[in-house]
């Protein structure tokens, strides 16, 4: 009985000096005087991106979804590349013969290279006797204008900034693009400071005009955004790379009715180093259209598929075929080319590189399948138009 009584007592006594230290412990993790014990990795503002990112980026509130992150961190990514273009034109007072600058439009560009090489639209200075280029940073600088391609709708203007503050934007490939996927528009809508709106690519090989009246092919649909003021502004990937130019909208208000398009980026990659170097497009050409890369795929083709012939030119003159409807409706597949010069040829993107080789007025042989038929034709190269 007595080693009951004592056992008994022992485990009373060792319940109540438990107690006391578990209460002493509860109190002090809720005491205000108490210190966090929250590690990094713990935090909920901390995440692996925001520890690898830049010093400027502020935490994002757990609320968010990693989506909603995600977009958040394009922005601020890219909006330092991104530019509002404003344009004037001098007019003399009739009377006072005084000069005046007229406020002319404005625009978005983005930043090409530490140069000060800024993209735009063409029709964004077009008829401008004077730009200037505001950066993400507020400061703005005079601009020249350095080269120009109406028949792309593109230009590139010149400013003075500092390297330091020039952000080059990262360049992706509009070649791969598929319906369906997401984009962003970075641009100063209305002169609206760094507007930023999403959508998805909802077609691909559109057609539009350039101001000159020149097709442009192979425009990309979105159904983000674009309003006035977007133009020349950057249309982006998720991965905040440039995939196109936003250049055009169709609505008869003139506001976004749910339909951009942009100038794919390969286009911009082939042309503003010309722009740069001459002032204007300046490669040999064979004169013809060229079908995307998902078109000629899902036909189960190879090479470079003619869609267009131009009037004049060395292709026309050369015998080459373009794709076309017959009076039935029927497709009618045009010239696939396959090499030139011996020079193989897979797509319409190696084509412009290979014909980067050579200047107007070389003769060049071009290797085409037509019918189904392995066919070579000789073609002298024309120069830029």
């Amino acid at each position: 009985m007595r080693s009951t009584s004592f056992l008994r007592f022992f485990l009373w006594a060792a319940l109540l000096v438990g107690g006391f230290f578990i209460g002493t412990a509860w109190n002090n993790k809720f005491s205000p005087d108490a210190a966090p014990q929250t590690s990094a990795d713990e935090n909920p503002y901390n995440n692996n991106e925001d520890r690898q990112g830049t010093a400027t980026q502020s935490p994002l509130p757990p609320r968010l979804n990693e989506s909603e992150k995600a977009t958040i961190r394009l922005f601020e990514n890219s909006a330092p590349s991104v530019a509002f273009i404003t344009t004037t034109r001098i007019r003399q007072d009739y009377w006072t013969r005084n000069v005046m600058e007229i406020p002319q439009g404005s625009g978005s560009g983005f930043v090409w290279d530490k140069d000060g090489n800024v993209i735009t639209n063409y029709h964004v200075i077009q008829g401008a006797d004077k730009a200037q280029v505001t950066l993400a940073d507020r400061t703005t600088w005079e601009a020249t204008l350095v080269g120009a391609a109406p028949e792309k709708d593109l230009a590139v203007l010149k400013i003075s900034a500092p390297k330091s503050a020039l952000r080059p934007i990262p360049v992706g490939s509009s070649d791969n693009l598929l319906v369906g996927q997401s984009v962003y528009a970075i641009g100063n809508p209305f002169g609206l400071d760094q507007t930023l709106t999403t959508g998805i690519i909802s077609a691909l090989g559109r057609e539009i005009k350039a101001g000159d009246g020149t097709p442009i092919r192979d425009v990309i649909q979105s159904d983000a955004a674009i309003n006035p003021g977007n133009s020349g502004g950057p249309l982006l990937n998720s991965s905040g790379e440039l995939i196109g130019v936003n250049t055009a909208i169709y609505s008869p208000s003139g506001a976004s009715a749910g339909i951009g398009f942009s100038i794919p980026v390969d286009v911009v990659k082939w042309a503003v180093p010309d722009l740069i170097q001459y002032g204007k497009i300046n490669r040999p050409t064979l004169g013809i259209e060229l079908a995307n890369a998902q078109s000629v795929q899902r036909l189960g083709l190879r090479g470079a598929l003619i869609t267009h012939v131009a009037e004049g030119s060395a292709a026309e003159r050369a015998g080459l075929q373009p794709t076309f409807r017959d009076r039935n409706g029927r497709i009618r597949l045009g010239d696939a080319i396959i090499a030139i010069n011996g020079d193989k040829v897979a797509s319409s993107n190696e084509l412009i590189l290979i014909l980067e080789k050579y200047k107007a007025g070389d003769n060049v042989k071009v290797k085409i399948i037509r019918e189904e038929k392995e066919q070579e034709v000789t073609v002298r190269l024309d120069g830029s138009r």
